[in-house]
């Protein structure tokens, strides 16, 4: 079967290629009755006809296909939900949101000139020599989630370090003088970890406390003894808290600390990041940060439009985008 045409649209509905164009298309200006638009739009359900991403952007000047590259690291729980967030509220807006690994063995300059989309997104900034590609191929905007601004894409800025700043004032405020921070052993996602590390041990310098002890997490037995050695005291002062860089390095430390007879909050209390579904049922019940990856969707979704628009950028979440999700741990 062949895929059905705006000509048998305006065949099934008794009106022009031009008026169904008009409109599928929102064609502003256009003195088109609404009997005649519920007609068109009735046929083109029943044909189950979709106007052709190629004939909109010829139309209007523009492609409806935002594109994120996804670094090469693991994606958990927090970044699905912020995609999911994304394609939802681009989708909203009328374009098409598609996400697409770095690391899946096709050069990226060969998805986006397939894709040929408005904007490309990325976490980090992109090389200065690849955002000249994209610009030399039409693509004007280029935006980075993470990092400071550059000259080769337009920064997001996600408030990465206010997720440090939270973990540390929440243990502060418990009475905790000497904090810890679980640095994640995958160099993969130091993108992440390094400005939650900065927004505590920006905390700790504004609160009088000692700069954190940072100590290399793995997720292995032996790893996480060996640091859970080192926050108790082993190679210096003992630390009473440890922020972890997110829900999974904080619930290994949680195990470790049963194995090892360690009272969780007593002898070492324990902050997550992330509020994945495992935190709320570990013993003890995790304390995390939650990130409202709607509203920093929308956010970016805004943002995104009004730069291709050339309009004022959108106005910046506020710091309730992040919260403290009390429990036991900490």
């Amino acid at each position: 079967m062949r895929r059905p045409t705006a000509a048998d649209v305006a065949a099934r509905a008794g009106v022009s290629r031009a008026t169904v164009s008009y409109v599928l298309n929102d064609t502003p200006h256009q003195a088109i009755p609404d009997r005649t638009r519920e007609r068109v739009r009735a046929a083109a359900a029943e044909l189950g006809y979709t106007p052709s991403a190629a004939a909109r952007a010829l139309i209007t000047g523009r492609s409806d296909v935002i594109l994120l590259l996804l670094p090469d690291w693991p994606i958990g729980s927090t970044v699905g939900h912020l995609l999911e967030s994304l394609s939802d509220a681009l989708g909203q807006q009328g374009f098409t949101f598609v996400a697409h690994p770095r690391s899946a063995g096709r050069p990226t300059t060969d998805v986006w000139k397939a894709i040929t989309p408005a904007a490309v997104i990325t976490f980090e900034e992109l090389e200065q020599v690849e955002a000249e590609r994209l610009r030399a191929a039409g693509i004007e905007l280029s935006v980075a989630l993470l990092g400071d601004a550059g000259p080769a894409a337009r920064a997001m800025d996600i408030p990465e370090q206010r997720t440090g700043r939270l973990q540390a004032e929440h243990l502060a405020a418990s009475g905790h003088r000497q904090l810890g921070y679980a640095w994640p052993d995958d160099p993969r996602v130091v993108t992440f970890a390094q400005p939650r590390l900065d927004g505590v041990r920006q905390a700790c310098a504004e609160l009088g406390l000692d700069p954190p002890t940072v100590v290399p997490v793995p997720l292995t037995p032996d790893g996480v003894q060996r640091a859970l050695e080192v926050f108790h005291g082993a190679d210096g002062p003992p630390v009473s808290a440890v922020c972890a860089y997110n829900d999974e390095v904080a619930l290994a430390l949680l195990a470790g600390a049963r194995r090892q007879g360690l009272d969780v909050p007593g002898d070492l209390a324990v902050i997550g990041v992330d509020d994945i579904p495992s935190a709320a049922v570990s013993v003890p019940a995790l304390t995390t940060v939650r990130a409202e990856t709607a509203v920093l969707a929308r956010f970016i979704a805004d943002s995104i439009i009004r730069q291709l628009d050339g309009r004022p950028a959108a106005e910046r979440p506020g710091s309730d985008i992040h919260s403290i999700i009390r429990r036991e741990s900490a």
